[in-house]
């Protein structure tokens, strides 16, 4: 990928004729932490996350100009290529919703697949997990779907991630992503609620959500919902090989590490999830957040258990590629600290169109049903950010 193709420059026009500004942008803005950047000054070289540490350390070890900073996105596939940069420059501007005009005309939306071929699909994905033999277990697959979305003009993805800044619970983010030469600049946004891992010196701390139900907006039916959630064995079967996975690959790099037996409620604007916050004492202050990102990506939070065996399934399962849904998105420094988040909740945006995602966790008892619900729900929070109560994903 060459630079021209993964920066917009000063002259390039998108398809209704607007210029798109000559730096990029990188927006993460959550709870209790916030980092923007525009212009890039350097790449890093891409590769699958299994290399992202050395790569980094490789990166910071040379003498820069510029914020001693990396940003960027992780792809859902780990064998495939990160884009990470450094900025030109790190800035405090709160300017995500800079004369934009929202929400943008629509022209019409498809379903990637419809629900009654997503059901199919869940239940092929049931076979499979019923097939899988001792020898090559599979014991969970998270099956995702799509919906794209046409507009009459260009889409603000920094306006998008300002309306979904509303949902004060989670980490909103804006990163550019690589397209081939020629094409329009495209972006990863998103409101997501999940920490992948995040680093300060020794402090490791990891907040995986799975297990995942519908908010009602009555709150009776709101309460009843989450306290379902709760007592919902297939939920927390689900929940249950996301933090064992974490644990296992956060243990041996911790001399202490805390993980609750039971997970809790998280609530966002939409969803009710269970989590677990997970926290550590890393031995090696030498380890940074992007190598525990690199080791910890893709978990079974949006992938499934075990890991290659459940990239098979959705590799076979699921017509549209992922691209950097269901990745990461975040930052790393040059003494190791840096914050990772799961790219969910997100559409990639490019032009005029946008395609929203959403997956559901498919284990022994799932329901096909049910799964198709739980993607509809979760495309609720983009949904709701462009004032859309009619759109239907089947």
């Amino acid at each position: 990928m060459t630079e021209a193709a993964f920066m917009a420059g000063p002259e390039t026009i998108v398809g209704d004729g607007d210029p798109i500004a000559a730096s990029i942008w990188f927006r993460l803005h959550g709870p209790s932490r916030q980092i923007a950047a525009e212009g890039r000054r350097a790449s890093l070289p891409a590769g699958p996350t299994s290399t992202l540490g050395a790569r980094v350390a490789a990166f910071f070890a040379q003498n820069r100009d510029g914020p001693a900073v990396l940003v960027g996105a992780l792809p859902f596939d780990p064998h495939g290529d990160d884009a990470l940069y450094q900025p030109g420059h790190l800035t405090t501007a709160d300017d995500t919703a800079a004369g934009a005009a929202w929400p943008p005309p629509l022209r019409g939306h498809v379903a990637e697949p419809a629900a009654n071929a997503y059901a199919m699909a869940v239940a092929r994905c049931l076979e499979h997990l019923q097939q899988a033999g001792a020898t090559a277990p599979l014991r969970k697959v998270v099956l995702a779907r799509s919906l794209r979305i046409d507009a009459a003009s260009r889409i603000d993805p920094l306006a998008l991630a300002s309306r979904l800044g509303a949902d004060a619970s989670v980490t909103t983010y804006v990163a550019p992503l690589p397209v081939a030469a020629g094409e329009a600049p495209a972006w990863l946004v998103g409101a997501t609620p999940e920490l992948l891992v995040s680093r300060r010196g020794l402090e490791v701390v990891s907040h995986p959500l799975a297990g995942s139900a519908r908010r009602a907006r009555d709150p009776a039916k709101d309460t009843r919902a989450a306290q379902a959630l709760l007592a919902s064995a297939k939920d927390h079967d689900e929940h249950r090989h996301v933090v064992e996975a974490i644990v296992d690959t956060l243990a041996p790099l911790c001399s202490r590490l805390q993980a609750p037996s039971m997970p809790s409620l998280h609530a966002t604007a939409t969803m009710w999830h269970l989590g677990t916050r997970i926290v550590g004492t890393l031995k090696d202050p030498l380890l940074s957040s992007a190598a525990l990102a690199g080791l910890l990506h893709p978990t079974p939070a949006v992938c499934g258990t075990p890991r290659e065996a459940a990239l098979a399934a959705i590799r076979a399962l699921e017509p549209v590629d992922r691209g950097f849904y269901a990745g990461a998105v975040g930052w790393t420094d040059a003494q190791g600290d840096g914050d990772w988040y799961v790219s969910i909740r997100c559409a990639r945006v490019q032009g005029r169109t946008m395609r929203l995602f959403a997956g559901a966790g498919i284990v022994a008892g799932s329901q096909p049903a049910l799964e198709v619900d739980e993607t509809a729900a979760k495309f609720r929070a983009l949904l709701d950010a462009l004032d859309i109560d009619d759109v239907r994903a089947a």
